[in-house]
Order: C-alpha cells, then sequence, then structure tokens
C-alpha cells in the first residue's frame, strides 16, 4: 500500500491497471481488500484507485476533526486525477455521493451500492443489532461484535452460514476487528454526512442493492434512485450487504458496463 500523509495521520491507497481513473471506497465494516474480486477486472479498463478510510485497514485513526469527502477530494488532488468515475459500498457509498454533491464537475459517474441514508428510522432488527454490539464492546468482548457484524452485514437476514462462500467470513475478521478498535475514535472526530440536494444532482448514477440485504437497506435504495434524477437501479439477488464481496463478477460486469456508459 502506497501512503499520503497529512496533518490528520495518513491515508493508505492501492492504484492497479491502467486507463481512466475509477475510485472504489469501502464499507464502514470493511477495508480496501473488499474490492478484490473486482479490482482485476475493472483494473483491464480502468486506473483502479483503492483506499482505506482513516482509522480503518492501514490509514491510521485521525488526530482531529476531518471529513471523508475532504479525505477522498486530497487523495484525487495528491494522484493528480481531475474527474473520476466513483463507487462506494454502505458507508463508502455515502461518502462517495456526499464527493460527488461537493464536487460535481469532478464525477463522471457514481455507483452507490447499499448506500445508508442519514436519519433513517431503522428497523427493530436494527436498533437491536447496535444494541448487541454496543453491549459486547462494553463488555470487552471484541471477538462477539465481530460476529455480530458478520452476521448482520455478510451473512444478513434471509440465508444461512452454509449459503455464505466459503473463506469470505475469514477475509473480514480482522478487518472488523480494526475498525471496531477505532470507531470511537473515529466516530468523535468524524463530521458526518455531508448535504447536498439530491434532486440537483447531474451526474449519471446507479444504485444498487442485495435483494437478501436487511429490509431497511432495500428500502433505501429505493428511495435513492427514486429521489436522484435519472437513476439506474440495480438488485443483486445472491449478494446480502456486502453485494461486492458476494457477486464479484456481477458487480465488475454492471461497474464495467455502467462506467463504460
Amino acid at each position: 500500500m502506497r501512503q499520503l500523509d497529512d496533518d490528520l495521520g495518513h491515508l493508505a491507497y492501492d492504484v492497479t491497471g491502467d486507463g481512466p481513473p475509477l475510485v472504489l471506497v469501502h464499507a464502514g465494516v470493511a477495508d480496501h481488500r473488499m474490492w478484490d474480486g473486482v479490482t482485476a477486472a475493472l483494473a483491464e479498463r480502468y486506473t483502479v484507485v483503492r483506499y482505506d478510510l482513516r482509522g480503518f485497514g492501514e490509514s491510521e485513526p485521525p488526530r482531529g476533526p476531518f471529513r471523508e469527502a475532504d479525505d477522498l477530494r486530497r487523495l484525487l488532488d495528491h494522484l493528480g486525477h481531475g474527474r473520476v468515475r466513483l463507487a462506494g459500498a454502505s458507508w463508502g457509498a455515502r461518502v462517495a455521493l456526499d464527493f460527488t454533491l461537493a464536487h460535481p464537475s469532478r464525477v463522471h459517474a457514481l455507483a452507490m451500492l447499499a448506500a445508508p441514508w442519514p436519519g433513517f428510522a431503522w428497523s427493530e432488527e436494527m436498533v437491536a443489532y447496535d444494541e448487541a454490539e454496543t453491549t459486547a464492546l462494553d463488555e470487552g468482548d471484541v471477538d462477539g461484535a465481530v460476529e455480530l457484524n458478520l452476521d448482520m452485514w455478510l451473512r444478513g437476514p434471509a440465508r444461512t452460514w452454509d449459503e455464505v462462500e466459503a473463506g469470505l467470513a475469514d477475509q473480514l475478521r480482522a478487518p472488523m476487528r480494526t475498525l471496531l478498535a477505532h470507531q470511537g475514535i473515529v466516530g468523535r472526530y468524524s463530521q458526518g454526512p455531508g448535504e447536498g440536494d439530491l434532486a440537483g444532482l447531474d451526474v449519471r448514477t446507479l444504485v444498487g442493492v442485495g435483494k437478501l440485504d436487511i429490509a431497511d437497506f432495500q428500502e433505501i435504495a429505493r428511495r435513492y434512485a427514486q429521489r436522484i434524477p435519472g437513476a439506474e437501479f440495480v438488485e443483486f439477488p445472491t449478494a446480502a450487504h456486502l453485494i461486492a464481496m458476494d457477486a464479484p463478477a456481477e458487480v465488475a460486469g454492471v461497474l464495467g458496463e455502467f462506467f463504460a456508459g
């Protein structure tokens, strides 16, 4: 991983391939490696940039207040990319959207997979998960908190572990332990999602969701698709929340076709 240093710490990033720049922003329960299954295919046509958000993967936790969209701008400036294709997963999709709302002229096209909605009225299932994670961490049970997150975000509510590809849970355990260790300081310093008018967004946008994801995110995806003018809506029938891990070939195909438009 390469490293971009600044006064808040450093951002770790990776660049693969050759062609127009395409940036992938990871979910808030993973790191840049969640895109491993799609990167090689996309790198045949694009310069694929992946990075770890502050406090995730190999990026340092923040030393002061920051905005994730500002970090993305700083990274693109560092790499000399004026205009990019941009895709994000879960919290990374919201980061990508915030960047696009703030800098629409710098985004050729935007793909949002399972993005959250600020202020959404979460279901009892989501509230129960959040409370259980908080209890586990308060009791020092990091392993228990990791398993709760794997159940919610990787397995999802609609399938058993026997139906999840072998090895995916093992790939996520280390990234999850890192983010859980840093989530307190990240939460303290992150300035949260930005603001902007979805109805005024004039950037080609794709909204994707896994049909095996929790119902909250299926509803949110439809809301984004309705609010963003001309947005394309895609469902991935074999995927839960972490679509790029569950269905890498399908994601690479959808993103490749969309970004080539």
